[in-house]
């Protein structure tokens, strides 16, 4: 018997959904399109979540044996230097969350202690609060990579614990809104003014029809990490029955609690009240309407204006302890996963020798600290580029969601010529003709440079060129940084 051969249905769905959901992306879905982001969930589940992951499962179970993930699926289907730009472009995404996250991070902790997000009065050495928190954003990168680099395992341990508060946070959300839901006979603090509500947005910067389809981003970034589903496929007892059969039930359990979730945030914020304001951004979104959720379970209930005020800061208080614990799990194993499993999948030959050295802990030091001053660098030009809080957390947002977007197209259009190859063995085919196959690959790579597109035009035609630089900066500079790099290594090695 194969022991090997683990993996059931049910502990697949399970798999997917803790790779997949986020309950921070429901609160910045309702941020940026009240209930009209939820047509674009389900849109991007369709068109976007579910046939790709059926690509990655084909590439995951076709290079099952290979270390490089989805280096190898790309090289192996166009060329080397294809797949090690699109490569450099994925590996560039997390350097981008890095910057993202680190920024964010404090926002937790301060929420954490104060019952709500004070950052926006720090000052450190006379600088603006959002400079102050470029400056402990470079403190936590160079604490990480230090912490990382002499091998703090044990550390890694936060991740688990960070998810399984995030679950109970989950949970405390749809209770308490379901409380709220009874106490106050059905009522809702966003009203629903007919079909409009769920079409229109009520954020004044969500109104353009580019600016509309520019969302199918943040829904994409909703979804993002399947690509990592494609290698268990060989682990699992009925591959061809229970893969496609899992992501089916997954997509649908997944769409359904995102648009459930964006819902009940209706329940307890009325945007315009809660969310108009200058004080909330894309970093403390989520501890905004938890500290809310919690005032009006409290109001709804009776209690003193004292006591609901409490309630909402000690949820709050959950919240950022959760979303910390989460964070910084994840910071540790992140800093050094996707870089090291970047240069031990491609070809030795294409590094200076001191990228590839592994020090005693395990882990690429030299190349860890060489990503450590990049992001260090990107944080301080953002940071100080004199862009205000709303501002620079909706940068670094934009900037994650392209990064994280873009190497899909390289994995989606190199699907047709991995197709086409008659020499591999193919362990699980879904996509089983040719013409099935070009016409997915041509609906998903239209929603990606649509959405992709729109995302970057959309600031450009309100004149706010910082933030279209930086939206696109992320992989136009990694690729070109990549494109020059391979082409350096190869005159080298002759």
């Amino acid at each position: 018997m194969d022991t090997k051969k683990q993996i059931t249905l049910a502990g697949l769905v399970l798999m997917i959904f803790s790779t997949i959901y986020g309950f921070a992306n429901t609160t910045i879905a309702f941020d940026q399109m009240g209930y009209a982001s939820i047509i674009w969930y389900v849109f991007a589940a369709i068109f976007f979540f579910l046939p790709v992951a059926m690509m990655f499962a084909e590439y995951g179970s076709t290079f099952k044996e290979a270390k490089g993930g989805i280096y190898t699926w790309l090289s192996e289907s166009i060329s080397e230097k294809w797949a090690f730009i699109g490569t450099f472009i994925w590996l560039a995404s997390w350097i981008v969350w890095m910057v993202s996250t680190s920024s964010k991070v404090w926002i937790p902790l301060s929420t954490m202690i104060f019952g709500s997000d004070k950052t926006q009065t720090w000052s450190l050495f006379g600088l603006n609060s959002t400079q102050t928190i470029g400056i402990l954003a470079i403190l936590w990168i160079i604490l990480v990579t230090f912490s990382v680099t002499r091998g703090v395992d044990s550390i890694k341990r936060v991740t688990s614990v960070g998810g399984t508060f995030v679950m109970a946070l989950t949970i405390i959300f749809w209770l308490s809104s379901l409380l709220l839901l009874v106490l106050n006979h059905g009522a809702l603090q966003q009203p629903i003014n007919g079909l409009n509500s769920f079409i229109q947005s009520p954020n004044p910067g969500f109104q353009s029809p580019i600016a509309v389809i520019s969302f199918v981003v943040y829904a994409i970034f909703a979804y993002a990490g399947m690509e990592s589903m494609g290698g268990v496929i060989d682990s699992m007892k009925n591959p061809a029955r229970d893969f496609p059969l899992g992501m089916l039930i997954a997509t649908g359990v997944i769409t359904v609690l995102y648009s459930v979730s964006i819902f009940f945030w209706g329940v307890s914020t009325n945007w315009h009240q809660v969310l108009g304001g200058h004080t909330v951004n894309l970093g403390n979104i989520t501890y905004v309407l938890m500290n809310n959720l919690g005032f009006e379970v409290g109001r709804s209930m009776g209690l003193s204006t004292a006591v609901a005020v409490s309630m909402g800061q000690w949820i709050a208080r959950f919240t950022g302890l959760s979303m910390f614990l989460a964070y910084t799990g994840s910071f540790f194993v992140l800093t050094y996963s996707p870089l090291k499993s970047f240069i031990l999948g491609t070809d030795p030959k294409l590094w200076p020798k001191k990228m590839t050295t592994i020090n005693k802990n395990g882990v690429p030091a030299y190349a860890m600290w060489l990503q450590a001053v990049v992001v260090v660098i990107i944080i301080f030009f953002i940071s100080f580029g004199g862009s205000n809080a709303q501002g620079f957390y909706q940068i670094l947002t934009d900037m994650g969601n392209i990064s994280t977007s873009t190497p899909y197209l390289f994995l989606v259009g190199a699907f047709p010529f991995f197709k086409r190859r008659q020499d591999l063995e193919r362990p699980f085919v879904f996509y089983k003709t040719r013409g099935l196959t070009n016409s997915i690959v041509a609906i998903v790579m239209t929603i990606l440079i649509l959405g992709i597109g729109f995302t970057i035009l959309q600031p450009v035609l309100v004149g706010d060129w910082k933030t279209a630089f930086w939206t696109v900066i992320g992989p136009v500079f990694f690729g070109a940084v990549a494109w020059i790099f391979y082409n350096w290594s190869e005159r080298r090695r002759g």
